[in-house]
Formats: C-alpha cells, sequence, structure tokens
C-alpha cells in the first residue's frame, strides 16, 4: 500500500488487533525490524491507523499508506492523514534490542544516543526536509489536495524495560522539547506505544459506545 487509501476505522477491531500487540511484546524480549515490527503492523491496519491519534489534529484516521514515498527519495513505513483536518503524520519504526535507543561507548558513565536512533531520527528529519521544499509545487497539492494543513512525524523504536530512569527522563525530554522546522517528532519504545494507545482506545470506546446507545 504505497499511495494513501481511504480507510474506515473500527475501534472494536482496533481494540484486537491492540491486544495481539501486547501479547506479541509479552513473548518477545527483541524485535527484529523485517520480521517481527513491519509485517505485524502491515497486517493490523486499525492499529496502524490509530497511532495517527498521538498526533493533535489528527481524529478520522481515514487515510492509510505503508511504505509511503515521499516524492522518491525517501520512505515511510506508515503514513495516516485525515481528511477533514487536513493532516498527516509520518512514522518510522525499527527494531527494539538492548541498545536500540542508547548504547555505552568506552568507559563513559553516560550512554550515549544510539546509532540506530540517531538514524531513525534523521530519517524523519529528511522526510521534513523534501515535504518543505515541496509543499507549494503543482505535486504536493496533487498528492495532498488543497486543503492539506500540515504534518509531524514519529520515530518508533527499542524497549522500555532495561532504560534507567535518567535515560527514560532523557528520551521523554527529547521528544517534549525538540522541535524540527516547527514540527513534532514523537520518539517512543515499543511499550510506551502500547501503553498510551491502550489509555487513548479507552476513551475512544467510551464515546464510541455513548453514541451507539443514543
Amino acid at each position: 500500500m504505497k499511495e494513501f487509501k481511504n480507510f474506515k476505522f473500527d475501534p472494536k477491531v482496533c481494540r484486537k488487533e491492540l491486544n495481539e500487540l501486547k501479547f506479541h511484546l509479552d513473548s518477545k524480549s527483541e524485535l527484529n525490524e523485517r520480521k517481527d515490527v513491519l509485517p505485524f503492523f502491515k497486517n493490523r491496519q486499525h492499529l496502524s491507523s490509530f497511532i495517527g491519534s498521538y498526533f493533535p489534529y489528527i481524529s478520522g484516521f481515514d487515510k492509510l499508506a505503508y511504505e509511503y514515498d515521499i516524492f522518491g527519495d525517501f520512505k515511510a513505513d506508515l503514513a495516516i492523514g485525515d481528511s477533514e483536518s487536513g493532516w498527516y503524520g509520518f512514522i518510522e519504526f525499527e527494531g527494539a534490542s538492548e541498545t536500540s535507543i542508547f548504547e555505552k561507548k568506552g568507559d563513559k558513565v553516560t550512554p550515549e544516543w544510539s546509532t540506530r536512533f540517531e538514524h531513525g531520527f534523521s530519517q524523519v528529519v529528511d522526510w521534513f526536509w523534501k515535504l518543505s521544499a515541496l509543499e507549494y509545487t503543482r505535486e504536493f497539492v496533487s498528492r495532498f489536495g488543497s486543503e492539506f494543513t500540515g504534518y509531524e512525524g514519529m520515530l518508533i523504536i527499542g524497549r522500555s524495560e532495561g532504560l534507567a530512569q535518567r535515560e527514560r527522563d532523557r528520551l521523554r525530554w527529547r521528544r517534549d522539547r525538540l522541535i524540527v522546522n516547527s514540527k513534532h517528532i514523537h520518539c517512543v519504545t515499543f511499550d510506551e506505544l502500547y501503553l498510551h494507545l491502550d489509555t487513548r482506545l479507552r476513551s475512544y470506546e467510551a464515546a464510541f459506545l455513548a453514541d451507539e446507545e443514543e
């Protein structure tokens, strides 16, 4: 699915797929990007689309694409859009191992940001550069439409277990404070992804149930 397709989100299916993510994470301490991550999310479109809830102006989750081509130079593992608000989110998946986010270098007490993390983060920065460079071209409008409003990015990488509190604080600070071209890059572990989506889906399910009862 290398182009956006129109998609109808179903919270009931999403709950089933989110439960499968929990089982997937509980059964593996490490995740290989090609074997354990990309195929898992490609087979769970409702879960994938709900990752769009991280982006503040996306609520419809009605546009979905995997391996989305960003004008020939780059490729986002997952892209989500909201046709009503005109906002989009572009997501990079990486794997999960003990050194996915931080790694020890020499005799230094404080671990450094890992090569894998910086690679994934830089991928998203390059997407921002390309999208910004072409934002007002005819090709851009033909892809996203005249109703296009904006976009943000996301990096999903590593596990929370094994991260010392200091490193959790460093990750949270980078996620909350670092802005690239006035845009956020949301950086979360797979464990945080599950917990955040579970909380948001509970609120979504309550609202969905209330609408059904009216």
